[in-house]
C-alpha cells in the first residue's frame, strides 16, 4: 500500500519541481542513489521498470526508503499495462508513470487513490488522460516536442499540469526553458546520473547535482 496518496505526492512533486528517473539492477546501488537524491532535496523518485526482476529491486528500495528517506515518495515508471501497475501498487508504489496513456492503468490507480502520470504527445492525448482522472500528464519525448509544445497546449488548457521527460538536462538554460514554458515539473534520468559517476560510487556528485538543479528550478519559478 502506498505511503502517500495522490494529493500528497503531487504536493511533493510540485514543491520541488523535479523527479529523478533511475534504474539499476543492483539493489545496493539503487538504494544509495535514492539516498543521494534525498539528501539533495528530492522528495519524489521514479524507479524505472526495466530489466529482469526489476520489481524485486523496487521492493527492497522502497523498504529502504521508508526507513532512511521517510519523506520520499518512491514511484515506478515505464508502466504500459494494468497488470504491471497492479504488481507495483501491491509492493507500495506511491505513483505510476508511463511512456503512453492506458486508460486501464488509470482505473487501477484511481481505485487506490494513487497518481497515474501517462506519457502524452498531443493535446488530445492529454485531454483523454485528464478525463480518466490523470492530474499530471507527462510530455514525452520532451526533446522531440520541445517547450513550444508546452506553451501551445497550455494556451487553451491553462489548468493542465505537465511533467516533461526525455532530454531534460540539469543546466540553468535547459531547466529555465521548461519552467518558463509552464511545466509543473521535470523528470530527469541519465543526465542527472552519469554512468561513470554511478560506477564510481560518487554519491556526493549526485547529491550536489540534485541541489544544483533544484536551485535552477526555484530561480526560474520566481
Amino acid at each position: 500500500m502506498a505511503s502517500f496518496d495522490k494529493i500528497e505526492v503531487l504536493e511533493k512533486i510540485g514543491a520541488t519541481g523535479m523527479v529523478p528517473v533511475f534504474y539499476n539492477r543492483d539493489v545496493e546501488v539503487a538504494k544509495l542513489v535514492v539516498k543521494a537524491c534525498y539528501e539533495g532535496g528530492v522528495r519524489a523518485f521514479e524507479f524505472t521498470n526495466r530489466g529482469d526482476f526489476a520489481h524485486e529491486v523496487f521492493a527492497e528500495v522502497l523498504k529502504y526508503a521508508a526507513k532512511e528517506c521517510p519523506e520520499m515518495a518512491v514511484g515506478v515508471g515505464s508502466i504500459v499495462d494494468p497488470a504491471t501497475a497492479a504488481l507495483y501498487l501491491q509492493l507500495g508504489a506511491n505513483f505510476v508513470v508511463g511512456p503512453l496513456f492506458n486508460p486501464e492503468i488509470a482505473r487501477v490507480c484511481n481505485r487506490r487513490l494513487v497518481a497515474y502520470t501517462p506519457g502524452c504527445g498531443s493535446v488530445s492525448e492529454v485531454g483523454f488522460a485528464q478525463e480518466a482522472g490523470c492530474d499530471l500528464c507527462k510530455v514525452f519525448p520532451g526533446d522531440v516536442l520541445g517547450p513550444k509544445f508546452v506553451k501551445g497546449l497550455l494556451a487553451p488548457m491553462p489548468w493542465t499540469k505537465l511533467m516533461v521527460t526525455g532530454g531534460v538536462e540539469p543546466t540553468r538554460e535547459n531547466l529555465t526553458s521548461w519552467i518558463q514554458a509552464g511545466v509543473f515539473c521535470v523528470g530527469m534520468g541519465s543526465k542527472l546520473f552519469p554512468r561513470e559517476k554511478v560506477a564510481a560510487g560518487d554519491w556526493d556528485y549526485i547529491t550536489a547535482k540534485c541541489e544544483e538543479a533544484l536551485t535552477y528550478i526555484a530561480e526560474a519559478r520566481k
